[in-house]
């Protein structure tokens, strides 16, 4: 039996190849799934953009399936293990042919490096930290992306303009279901894990939603270069407060496995 100190106990071997082992062992950075987020206030906007744009950022073999990109600014107010913080993820819809249709995630940001590392690790989603931040202003709700000291991403929407159906927050795409890149290699550098990633969020409960008119402003930055999915037309945004519960996902596509095939 391993041995215990300061009240945790030494992995053994077997231990270290479980599923949701992390580092550093006796504080793991990784939490294991599932876990809980409760009163989460989420800002969605929508916009149309260039469709060769939201083409270019699509890895293969992923189609777009239209021109409108989606904004998610989250005041996670309540998560199990993470803590409060901030996050905002740009989606595209995409669709795996044969496969799943959802929303792509070419960028994310978040404040809590516990949630890029969970999110960079296991999700593959291209996590960054940065400046996530969901305000009240009067009559406004403003949400905010600043990296590097750049507000790279405005986006506001008049304070609960008109009542809106949890399902309409989806109307142009299943964003629900998060498709991303995963790419890890091996410490000598040969590829080790080329995957497409799919999850979806489960026990979603929407306490309010609030839809109307939105505007996205988009600023230059090469570290952010969310400017990549320039703003054409501004559609509709929302604002909803809902729970729900990040678990684990699947894999819907092993480059690796393909090419030795």
């Amino acid at each position: 039996m391993a041995d215990s100190r300061y009240g945790v106990k030494r992995p053994t071997e077997r231990d270290i190849i479980e599923p949701g082992f992390a580092t550093p062992w006796d504080a793991p950075m990784i939490p294991p799934f599932p876990f809980r987020f409760r009163n989460a206030r989420i800002l969605t906007v929508y916009y149309r953009t260039d469709a060769e744009a939201a083409r270019f950022l699509l890895p293969p073999p992923l189609v777009s399936t239209g021109d409108v990109v989606a904004i998610h600014i989250y005041d996670m107010t309540d998560p199990d293990r993470l803590g409060p913080y901030g996050e905002a993820n740009v989606m595209v819809g995409a669709q795996l042919p044969g496969g799943p249709a959802g929303a792509y995630s070419p960028y994310l940001f978040l404040s809590s490096d516990i949630g890029v590392a969970h999110g960079r690790e296991i999700h593959g989603q291209p996590k960054k930290l940065a400046e996530p931040r969901l305000e009240f202003r009067g009559d406004l709700i403003v949400g905010t992306v600043a990296r590097n000291g750049i507000d790279v991403i405005t986006a506001t929407l008049p304070y609960k303009f008109a009542p809106a159906e949890p399902g309409d927050v989806a109307a142009h795409f299943d964003f629900a279901t998060n498709i991303n890149l995963k790419a890890i290699d091996h410490i000598d550098g040969r590829a080790a894990i080329r995957q497409l990633s799919s999850r979806k969020l489960t026990g979603v409960t929407v306490h309010e939603c609030w839809s109307g008119p939105c505007t996205v402003d988009l600023r230059p930055n090469a570290q952010a270069p969310v400017f990549r999915l320039p703003v054409r037309e501004p559609l509709t945004g929302y604002f909803w407060r809902a729970d729900f519960t990040l678990v684990a996902g699947e894999i819907i596509h092993d480059y690796l496995a393909a090419d030795n095939g």
